[in-house]
């Protein structure tokens, strides 16, 4: 069979052509465009790394940044708190204050209301007094015909009030 004897001859033949071929795609590929696709998937690598610590060094400061303002807003709200609190206060005891005012105005305007009502209790009395007993003077006078002087009557009507 003839193709079983040139087996050898082109089998060389291949196999030179293969390991040039092989040796040519090594070079050319491993030697030359290798180098430039590992450099580049390195810096892609680092460039991801790079943005990775990035995102997170500015997670980290966002939250510092939650964290000082929630820091901020507390104390804020407490601040507003405390002012209420001393407006409450205050308006409080300036309510306390005018009521304490007013009342001592009533108080004062009631005692005086309360005097001038002894004043003219008293004078009433005094001439209620007066007039009985100028009426003890005469009634005296016109049953018995004896004189009462002014001093008795008044004496016998103030016993007579009292009694």
């Amino acid at each position: 069979m003839p193709q079983i004897s040139q087996l050898a001859e082109t089998f060389a033949s291949q196999l030179f052509w293969l390991l040039v071929t092989f040796g040519l795609v090594f070079f050319v590929i491993g030697k030359g465009m290798l180098p430039k696709v590992m450099s580049t998937i390195d810096q892609r690598d680092q460039s991801v790394a790079g943005d990775l610590a990035a995102a997170e060094a500015a997670r980290t400061a966002a939250d510092q940044a939650e964290e000082n303002w929630r820091i901020q807003e507390n104390a804020a709200r407490e601040a507003a708190q405390q002012r209420v609190a001393e407006a409450r206060a205050k308006g409080v005891a300036a309510a306390e204050q005018t009521l304490a005012a007013g009342n001592a105005a009533s108080d004062a305007k009631i005692a005086a209301a309360e005097a001038q009502i002894a004043g003219a209790t008293s004078a009433a009395m005094a001439e209620i007094e007066d007039v009985a007993a100028d009426a003890a003077r005469d009634i005296v006078a016109r049953l018995s015909g004896a004189e009462v002087t002014t001093a008795e009557a008044q004496q016998a009507v103030k016993a007579a009030l009292n009694g």
